[in-house]
């Protein structure tokens, strides 16, 4: 059994319909399990839980032999933080499987270190440390930005104006990857126990400003409009002044300062020479791919 924490986001959706369709038995943890809006086969299980709530995770690792976070608590929704989920909860997490004997995959970032300046980045780096310093058999998968969680927050803030937003200049290099390309690379990490006790890092083949991904938006929506822009400045108050009252914004806006200006560009050229089966998905074939997109052309 793989008991797959997250198993509702972005990449944990996509990781776990590829374990169940290669006829692994998948246990789902959630805070609201809801099956039915659930699209997978009969052979996952959705239970409830939360990683910042330990007892809730001993009750779910009943037969499991691996275990997978794929959690993460940047957007702050229900009181999450990245201290609270990403280092906290990934620490409950891997004790909860120590004390079943089971291993873990556990989903990082590329840049993961003590001295980001990224808050998320820190507590990523936390968790991998204590992961290391636990008794279980553990790979550590980093990757880069996704790009559905990217092209869905700015589709979401040019519903109304019809033009994206973009937060500072937009014109700083960041490397995107594709969380279909990532889920492959996880599900052998879940499979392959000869990637016990390594870390591999994982990215896309492109490195893109926000910029360039806005343009690409709107030409896949049959728009012209270029994008607006929060700028820097403003980001910079909003940091400051929204910390006492809105720390989650405050934490938004520092992050979007670190995206505007540190060095956030990634060479994949290791993991495809390593797995040269692993796909490499470019943001316009997955714009193309999209339902809806070919009836626009």
């Amino acid at each position: 059994m793989i008991l797959v924490a997250g198993g509702t986001g972005v990449l944990g959706t996509k990781l776990v319909e590829r374990l169940s369709a290669r006829g692994l038995a998948v246990r789902v943890l959630a805070r609201h399990p809801a099956p039915a809006s659930y699209p997978v086969s009969t052979r996952v299980e959705m239970v409830q839980g939360d990683v910042r709530d330990p007892a809730s995770l001993l009750r779910s690792m009943a037969g499991v032999d691996t275990v997978v976070s794929a959690v993460h608590g940047f957007g702050g929704l229900g009181g999450n933080s990245p201290a609270s989920v990403d280092f906290r909860g990934n620490a409950n997490l891997i004790d909860a499987a120590a004390s079943s004997g089971a291993a873990v995959v556990l989903m990082s970032v590329v840049g993961a270190s003590a001295g980001s300046p990224m808050e998320l980045f820190r507590m990523k780096h936390t968790a991998e440390q204590h992961l290391r310093s636990s008794a279980v058999q553990w790979t550590i998968v980093r990757a880069t930005a996704f790009l559905e969680t990217w092209i869905g927050l700015l589709e979401q803030t040019a519903i109304k104006s019809g033009r994206p937003l973009v937060f500072g200049r937009g014109d700083n290099p960041i490397n995107f990857v594709s969380a279909t390309d990532v889920a492959t690379l996880v599900e052998r990490a879940i499979t392959d126990s000869s990637l016990r006790g390594k870390t591999l890092e994982v990215g896309g083949p492109e490195n893109l400003t926000l910029n360039q991904l806005a343009a690409a938006i709107q030409k896949a929506a049959g728009r012209a409009m270029p994008p607006r822009h929060v700028p820097r400045a403003a980001l910079r108050m909003m940091a400051l002044a929204l910390k006492p009252i809105n720390p989650t914004m405050a934490r938004m806006a520092r992050a979007a300062l670190v995206m505007d200006s540190a060095n956030l560009s990634f060479d994949a050229t290791d993991i495809h020479l390593a797995y040269p089966g692993l796909s490499a998905t470019r943001l316009l074939d997955l714009l193309a791919s999209r339902p809806g997109v070919a009836a626009r052309h």
